[in-house]
């Protein structure tokens, strides 16, 4: 299975530090970000988490939850969970699932569908593949996915600059360009004629081609 954007992000049941969870009722209406690790006591990951639980309360804010995955089990997350609280000043709260048998990995496409075994003998360069973020609209659909490399740690400020993005094309026909930060210009989405998008922005809007429309970010 190859998973593109636009796509139904695959459901799935999972145990995790909370319990089990059925992964679309957990989602329920709001957003999700899945992000997965190769492995638990990895060192750029061990940051991640970290950074991840401390700015855990934006997300929110933008009524999305925040899901991890590594392949280790749920009882060695809890141990690593120490270690990323200690090290790093924050504490995990948001749900680890623990992949055992690669099956989540499997599933979004991080790891070969044929993909023998379970997490036995697996190390982290075996894994390597399992360092992907999902961003994951209301209608349980894939809005994002990156896959960084294991020696890369991840901005998790850009992903929630995507997370603003989305939500606010979501609400608006817009686009943004590049670099945007929130207050920022935005783009009319190129399926709005330039008759509708009068009635929609009615203050006007820049225009340096007629492809390019600029107007202030609509709230």
């Amino acid at each position: 299975m190859s998973l593109r954007m636009n796509d139904i992000a695959p459901n799935f049941t999972a145990l995790t530090t909370h319990g089990i969870i059925d992964f679309h009722t957990w989602i329920g209406d709001g957003w999700a970000v899945l992000f997965s690790h190769p492995k638990d006591f990895t060192p750029v990951c061990t940051t991640e988490l970290g950074c991840m639980a401390g700015i855990e309360r934006h997300f929110a804010e933008r009524g999305c939850k925040i899901i991890g995955l590594s392949v280790d089990p749920v009882d060695r997350h809890a141990a690593w969970a120490d270690d990323i609280r200690e090290t790093q000043g924050h504490a995990v709260n948001y749900l680890m699932i623990g992949d055992t048998d690669l099956a989540v990995a499997k599933l979004y496409d991080m790891l070969p569908a044929d993909e023998d075994g379970t997490i036995e003998g697996r190390t982290a360069a075996t894994n390597a593949t399992v360092r992907s973020v999902f961003v994951i609209g209301p209608d349980k659909k894939v809005k994002m996915a990156i896959t960084y490399p294991m020696t890369t740690g991840r901005n998790f400020d850009e992903i929630l600059r995507v997370l603003d993005a989305l939500q606010l094309t979501a609400r608006h026909k817009v686009a943004t360009p590049a670099n945007w930060q929130r207050g920022d210009d935005v783009i009319i989405a190129g399926s709005v004629s330039d008759d509708d998008a009068r009635t929609l922005f009615p203050d006007a809007w820049k225009a340096p081609r007629p492809y390019l429309r600029i107007v202030k970010q609509p709230h």
